[in-house]
C-alpha cells in the first residue's frame, strides 16, 4: 500500500534509499485502531550485510572518523535543525505508530531527543577530553617516556532500539555514535520503524557522508546478523532483559562491546513523613505514562504501613479520572499498548496477581466501549508481598503494585530484592534520611521528593543488575562509543 507520509519509508543504505530484498513487507499498524498505517520494506539478510559493509567502508576509508570533533558537531547541529523543522511530522507519526497521546509525543518522544542532540553538539563535544598528555615518566636506561592519550571512535555499531519510544531511543544511540566518529546500522523495532526511517531524511539534509548511518528493518534474523557479524564492533540494544541476554551471548563469540538498556521494576519508597500528594503523582505517572510502557517508570511503590491505606485511596481516586482511548482524540489521557500480544501478557499477569492473593483495588479489565485497539484499564494492586509475581515481573503495561513496610531497613531490603535496578525514588520530609536510603538502593538513578534530573543530558541513564550494562546520555553516553589509545615515545 502507498504510505500516507511525505517522507520515504524505504531502507537507507550507503546514503541511498532502496527497497528491501524480501517479498514480505513490514506492516505498521496503529495500536489504537488496529488499522494499517503503512507498509515498509522488509530487509533481507543481504540488505543487512550491505548496510554493515557500507558502515565498515565508511569507517575504514571515509572521512567521518578522521574529521575533527568540531566538524562532526557542526553536522549534528545541521541535523538538529532538520529535526526541529519537521517536528510536527514526527509527532504525527509517533502518535500513529506508537500510540502516544499528543502531550507525550510532543515532549519525551520528540523534543527531548532534539534537546539531547543539541547538547551533544554544543556542550559535550566541545568540552570533551578527546586528547590529553600523559604525565612524563623517567625510565632508567631509556629516557623520559611521554605521550598522549587519545579517544577514538569504537568502529561499526549496531543500534537496536525498542518499540516504545522509537525516535527517542534511536537518537539516544545515533547521537553519541556519530559524535564519537563511529559509523552505524540502525535497526528499529518491527512495530515502530517509521520514525527511525525518517532519520535517513535528516541525515541527507545534514550532509552526513554515505555509509555513516544506515537504516534497515527486520526482526530476529536481522538482529542476529547485526549481533554476530564480524564487521560489527559494538552493539547497543534497548529492550527486555530476556532478549538482552540473547544479544549479549550472540555478541560474545566475536568479543563485541555491548551496551544494554533493559527492563526495570523500579521502587518508589514513601516514608511515613513523605509528601503523599507528590508520591501519589509519581506513582500515577509510573502507571499511566505511555500506558506503562517504559522501563524506568516507578511501578513498585513501597509505602509505610501507617499511610498505606490513605496512599492507595488517593491513587485510586487519581486513576479514576484517566480517559483511555485513541490518542487522535484530544480528550484521551492514556493510549493503548503496542499490540494484542502485549495486552495478553499484561492481562495474564493481572490474573496472576489475583490468584496469588494481592488485593485488586482498581482497574484490571478492558475499558468499556473500546472494541478495537489494545487497551487496558489503569490497574492497581495493594497489600502486595514482594515475593509475588506481580512484584517481581515487569508488566510493561498500566499496572502498579503497593507494598507496605514498617522500617527504613525493610524498605531498602524490599527495593533491592529485585533482579532489576534501573531507577527509584524516595519521599520523606527528612532529606538526610532520604539521601541515606538513596545511597543504599542498588539502582542506576534515584530521585528524592520528586526532584529529578529527569531526562537531563548532563545526567547518566542506565541500570544495575539485569537492567543493563553501560550508560547513555551526554558525556556518559559518548564515552561508551570511544576507545582509548596510548601513543608514547621516549625523549632522549
Amino acid at each position: 500500500m502507498p504510505t500516507p507520509y511525505a517522507f520515504s519509508t524505504r531502507l537507507y543504505i550507503d546514503g541511498r534509499r532502496t527497497d528491501g530484498g524480501s517479498d514480505e513487507p513490514v506492516v505498521v499498524r496503529n495500536p489504537a485502531t488496529e488499522e494499517t498505517v503503512a507498509e515498509v520494506p522488509q530487509s533481507s539478510l543481504a540488505d543487512v550485510r550491505r548496510a554493515i559493509a557500507a558502515a565498515r567502508r565508511a569507517f575504514d576509508e571515509g572521512p567521518w572518523p578522521r574529521m575533527r570533533p568540531a566538524e562532526r558537531a557542526a553536522v549534528l547541529l545541521r541535523l538538529a535543525e532538520e529535526v526541529e523543522r519537521r517536528l510536527p511530522e514526527l509527532v504525527a507519526v509517533n502518535m500513529a505508530e506508537a500510540g502516544s497521546v499528543r502531550s507525550l509525543a510532543e515532549s519525551l518522544q520528540t523534543r527531548v531527543p532534539l534537546a539531547h542532540l543539541r547538547d551533544m553538539a554544543e556542550r559535550v563535544v566541545p568540552s570533551f577530553a578527546w586528547e590529553r598528555p600523559m604525565d612524563p615518566t623517567v625510565a632508567p636506561g631509556i629516557g623520559i617516556s611521554q605521550g598522549v592519550l587519545r579517544r577514538e571512535g569504537f568502529g561499526v555499531c549496531a543500534l537496536i532500539p525498542a518499540y516504545n519510544f522509537p525516535f527517542f531511543l534511536s537518537m539516544m544511540k545515533v547521537i553519541p555514535a556519530l559524535a564519537a566518529g563511529c559509523t552505524a546500522v540502525l535497526k528499529p523495532a518491527p512495530a515502530t520503524p517509521l520514525e527511525s526511517l525518517l532519520i535517513g531524511d535528516f541525515a541527507d539534509a545534514a550532509g552526513l557522508p554515505p555509509g555513516v548511518l544506515n537504516i534497515v528493518t527486520g526482526d530476529t534474523e536481522a538482529g542476529r546478523e547485526l549481533t554476530t557479524h564480524p564487521m560489527v564492533d559494538l552493539v547497543s540494544f534497548t529492550g527486555s532483559d530476556a532478549v538482552g541476554r540473547m544479544v549479549h551471548t550472540q555478541a560474545a563469540d566475536s568479543l563485541k562491546k555491548v551496551v544494554l538498556e533493559l527492563g526495570g521494576k523500579s521502587a518508589n519508597i514513601v516514608r511515613a513523613d513523605g509528601d503523599l500528594d507528590g508520591a501519589v503523582r509519581s506513582a500515577f505517572t509510573g502507571i499511566t505514562t505511555h500506558a506503562g510502557q517504559g522501563c524506568s517508570l516507578l511501578t513498585r511503590t513501597i509505602v509505610h504501613e501507617s499511610v498505606h491505606d490513605e496512599f492507595v485511596e488517593r491513587l485510586c481516586t487519581a486513576l479514576a479520572v484517566i480517559r483511555v482511548g485513541d490518542p487522535a482524540d484530544e480528550a484521551t489521557t492514556m493510549g493503548p499498548l503496542i499490540s494484542g500480544a502485549q495486552r495478553d501478557k499484561v492481562e495474564k499477569l493481572i490474573r496472576a496477581g489475583e490468584e496469588e492473593g494481592a488485593r485488586l483495588v482498581c482497574g484490571g479489565g478492558r475499558p468499556a466501549g473500546l472494541d478495537r485497539g489494545h487497551f487496558v484499564e489503569p490497574t492497581l494492586f495493594a497489600d502486595v508481598d514482594n515475593a509475588m509475581t506481580i512484584a517481581r515481573t515487569e508488566f510493561f503495561g498500566p499496572v502498579g503494585v503497593v507494598i507496605p513496610f514498617r522500617a527504613d531497613e525493610e524498605a531498602v531490603r524490599i527495593a533491592n530484592d529485585s533482579p532489576y535496578g534501573l531507577s527509584g525514588a524516595v519521599w520523606s520530609a527528612d532529606t538526610v534520611a532520604a539521601y541515606d536510603m538513596a545511597t543504599r538502593i542498588r539502582t542506576g538513578g534515584v530521585t528524592i521528593n520528586g526532584g529529578s534530573a529527569g531526562v537531563n543530558p548532563r545526567s547518566a541513564f542506565g541500570g544495575y543488575k539485569q537492567s543493563g550494562l553501560g550508560r547513555e546520555w551526554g558525556a556518559f553516553g559518548l564515552d561508551e562509543y570511544l576507545q582509548t589509545k596510548s601513543i608514547s615515545w621516549a625523549a632522549r
